[in-house]
């Protein structure tokens, strides 16, 4: 592993700003003080839409030095986006192999930021750079195109932080992943993923993060609200149909 804890200190963020974004999103408020603590090889959070789990691990990413964009470590894209607000604030402690690596030459530095709405840019600009791909992504599916990108990036131990990766995977390319995170975690790097996937949150040793109004909780897999909704839909879908589809409405 290579980051121990994330959180904000206190004296970085003024009484005045915390009633604003994104210092009044519940999770982002448990970052003042003690933080996040990092306590298995391979993290997930999970949480509805606007919980924050975006933003967290996204900051994550920035305070390792990865673009807040997305890509690979050691080199910064060419853009006009500053950190985040969150990202600019967030301070990591970082394992003994974590310091030797942020405190190394550029090149030391592992890991890559997967981030769903902004790969498939970023993927068309890179592929066949040293350092990348050789394969033409854009003329692969979406899925195809984002399991080439962790085959070939997420190999090293390093820092892989992912923001719903499922976005472009089938169910079987969803366990691809689950392999693959599960292999990183057991060969010295870290992996933290935002995901609404039951199947990727599955991954075995993982440790879960539950994001919502009650903050940040660590949860088993089996009782998190999430699996438990897709195991009533698919057993019975007509029980949440129901409110959503008038009857005639449903063949």
């Amino acid at each position: 592993m290579l980051v121990d804890r994330a959180f904000v200190p206190p004296e970085l963020v003024d009484d005045g700003e915390r009633d604003g974004w994104p210092w009044s999103v519940p999770c982002v408020k448990e970052l003042l003080g003690d933080g996040i603590a990092f306590e298995a090889p391979v993290t997930f959070l999970v949480g509805e839409n606007g919980s924050g789990k975006s933003t967290v691990v996204e900051a994550v990413a920035e305070a390792f030095g990865l673009d807040g964009r997305g890509g690979r470590a050691g080199r910064k894209y060419g853009n006009d986006r500053p950190q985040s607000p969150l990202g600019s604030a967030l301070r990591l402690d970082l394992t003994s192999a974590g310091s030797r690596m942020m405190t190394g030459s550029r090149t030391r530095k592992k890991g890559y930021f997967l981030r769903a709405e902004t790969a498939f840019g970023l993927m068309e600009t890179v592929w066949g750079l040293p350092g990348y791909w050789d394969e033409n992504t854009s003329e692969m599916s979406h899925g195809e195109g984002f399991l080439t990108v962790f085959e070939t990036m997420f190999r090293r131990p390093g820092l892989y932080v992912m923001d719903e990766p499922e976005a472009a995977l089938s169910f079987a390319s969803c366990l691809r992943l689950v392999s693959l995170m599960h292999r990183l975690g057991r060969t010295g790097a870290q992996v933290i993923c935002a995901t609404h996937s039951p199947v990727l949150a599955s991954t075995p040793g993982a440790r879960i993060l539950e994001v919502g109004e009650h903050g940040i909780q660590p949860v088993e897999w089996s009782e998190l609200l999430l699996v438990d909704h897709w195991r009533r839909y698919m057993s019975d879908p007509e029980a949440y149909l129901r409110h959503l589809i008038p009857k005639d409405e449903r063949g």
